[in-house]
């Protein structure tokens, strides 16, 4: 009896310390940056949205209250998230993937369209964007494969299978968003890259891509059409032109410091204000200094996304970060480029600041599998915790 009164203390003991090294493991500081940008982002929103919103809905705060409700269910996805050990997701990738598979073919047969793009489904009430769900099944289903066969993705051909398996989600997305569907494609490309040593034939493959992409997009007039506005705005200044121009306007206006939070007056012009363009209300409300700043809060973000990538357990964790990685810093760089006309035109989110409920409530609940690998993470006995 007492032999096994001392095992079952010896065991709590084990299951208490278990909680201890999760609790001191759980990455705090990207919760909080989390929830910074989000609360920044919900701010700027209101800033940018209240006199539109007062004009076409009869309410300031209409669009505040949406992304604020899809703000609390993200953070509710992200709770069970972190909660759920992330390696049961692993049996569940393929299920997943083509559960989100099937619901952007159903977008294309019964989606909503709204300003002239059909994205959306809508179930009662509710509507939203099946892309969205398709870029947390891709970075699962890569982090599996990755996981599972780690030797195949040394061979040039084994990548390229990997990469494969997302042809048809992009193909699909792309019909109706090429945008989004570029994004996915570049998830999967730089999470097979990372866990490849053949650099070389990536680059390549990169180059082949993107002349696949120019190629496409010279095809059909619509987005022939952008890449003329792109090259010279002032030219299509009634059609695809103004909203890049206006856009531009209002980050040359904001200078260093801004006009201060609600001072700008782009935001009555610019069209969708409150959505892709944003960070250009950010600039001239908060000028360069306000810019540079959330751009710092991004970059940080990042690297605490590495840093729990590099401490994973297992590689189909570290993968996982790998994929929320490139997920924001695509959708960052691509969002800025193209408010700064960098590139042109396609309708790239601001993560956690632009308006969109679906990009929001998933992308809080993608977080929370970081924060789940953050929990298991393992050190070296001199490492810095």
């Amino acid at each position: 009896m007492a032999k096994d009164r001392e095992l079952a203390a010896s065991r709590q003991e084990a299951r208490q310390r278990k909680k201890i090294k999760k609790l001191l493991n759980f990455d705090y500081t990207l919760l909080l940056i989390v929830i910074f940008i989000l609360a920044f982002g919900l701010v700027m929103l209101y800033s940018t949205s209240a006199y539109a919103a007062s004009l076409k809905m009869g309410n300031s705060v209409f669009y505040l209250k949406k992304q604020a409700v899809a703000a609390a269910l993200g953070f509710v996805g992200m709770f069970f998230s972190t909660k759920i050990d992330y390696r049961r997701w692993a049996a569940l990738v393929w299920p997943i993937y083509l559960v989100a598979t099937a619901l952007c073919i159903l977008v294309i047969f019964a989606g909503t369209t709204i300003n002239d793009s059909t994205r959306w489904l809508r179930i009662g009430g509710l509507s939203f964007q099946p892309s969205e769900l398709a870029k947390v099944a891709v970075i699962l289903l890569i982090a599996s494969i990755i996981d599972r066969a780690p030797k195949a993705q040394r061979t040039f051909q084994g990548s390229i299978m990997t990469i494969a398996l997302v042809i048809p989600v992009f193909t699909i997305v792309a019909y109706s968003n090429l945008s989004t569907a570029v994004i996915i494609l570049g998830i999967a490309f730089l999470m097979v890259f990372i866990a490849s040593p053949k650099y070389g034939y990536f680059l390549g493959l990169a180059a082949a891509g993107f002349s696949l992409i120019v190629i496409y997009i010279a095809f059909e007039s619509y987005r022939a059409g952008r890449i003329g506005a792109w090259l010279h705005p002032e030219d299509f200044i009634d059609s695809n032109g103004f909203q890049i121009l206006q856009g531009l306007y209002a980050i040359g206006s904001g200078g260093l410091f801004g006009k201060g939070l609600g001072g700008s007056m782009q935001k009555y012009i610019v069209p969708e204000a409150q959505n892709d363009m944003i960070f250009s209300i950010i600039c001239e409300e908060l000028g360069v200094f306000g810019a540079v700043c959330i751009i710092l809060l991004y970059i940080l973000m990042l690297y605490r996304l590495l840093y729990i990538a590099n401490h994973a357990k297992d590689m189909f964790g570290s993968y996982i970060c790998v994929g929320i990685m490139a997920h924001v810093a695509l959708q960052v760089i691509l969002n800025i480029a193209v408010v700064t006309n960098s590139i042109p035109n396609t309708g790239v989110t601001l993560p956690l600041i632009s308006y969109g409920g679906t990009s929001v409530a998933i992308l809080l609940t993608e977080l929370g599998l970081a924060l789940s690998v953050s929990k298991n993470m393992e050190f070296e006995e001199d490492d810095d915790v």
